[in-house]
């Protein structure tokens, strides 16, 4: 029996069919998506080079612009634009809510499971909404800013609209610290307070504010870090 010697760009592929996608690389799972190489430089070599530019971090990698991704040898627009998508699509799976529709969020851990695969590598701040009616049933999430390492910007006239398109009768605030630690900074506490005072003049309610790190996160309402 005579076996055919697999390709650089059909052995991730062969190992995902025998073992399953799980047992992928990054760069394997990369190659994957990538499809091919070209003068000699396998697509594994190309998924390679990439995560290195990308510092090893697919959260850098999907920041990372087209323009960029193209300075690769190899790495055309075509291959660049699958692979922003094949990020994406990751992405916006860690946004579809884990949180039942039916079940009342009672605790910050709800929030920090819900919010946790969204925030987890950011290397900025964040800042979201998570609408809950009544019933304190989450019926919406939306980013309302994005910052810079240290800081992220919250608007309570842009929220209280938002909240009274989405007929919410409160809110929990989320964002994340980049450095690994989420105790609020005096910013942060001022941001709060005064967005609780600006919900309550007009009716509404500030649950919590949830600030998230990459395995912690601290409550406002519950006041302390806990450790998961």
């Amino acid at each position: 029996m005579i076996f055919k010697e697999l390709s650089p760009e059909e052995r991730p592929r062969e190992k995902m069919k025998e073992k399953g996608v799980g047992a992928l690389s990054n760069a394997e799972l990369l190659a994957v998506v990538l499809r091919s190489g070209t003068g000699g430089v396998s697509a594994l070599e190309l998924a390679q080079k990439l995560l290195s530019d990308a510092e090893g971090k697919l959260s850098a990698l999907h920041g990372m612009s087209l323009e960029r991704m193209c300075t690769h040898k190899g790495i055309g627009e075509l291959k660049a634009l699958s692979v922003v998508a094949a990020l994406e699509l990751g992405r916006r799976i860690g946004m579809e809510p884990t949180t039942p529709q039916n079940k009342p969020i009672t605790k910050a851990e709800q929030v920090y499971r819900v919010m946790i695969p969204i925030m987890r590598n950011l290397d900025h701040e964040e800042c979201w909404v998570l609408y809950l009616n009544r019933r304190n049933i989450l019926s919406a999430k939306e980013m309302i800013s994005s910052g810079d390492l240290e800081s992220t910007i919250i608007n309570d006239k842009f929220i209280i609209r938002k909240m009274i398109e989405r007929k919410a009768e409160s809110i929990i605030l989320v964002h994340n610290h980049p450095s690994g630690d989420p105790t609020p900074s005096a910013a942060d506490i001022h941001q709060t307070e005064r967005l609780r005072r600006s919900l309550s003049v007009v009716g509404f309610a500030l649950l919590d504010h949830i600030i998230i790190s990459s395995n912690r996160f601290f409550s406002f309402s519950e006041e302390r870090t806990v450790i998961v």
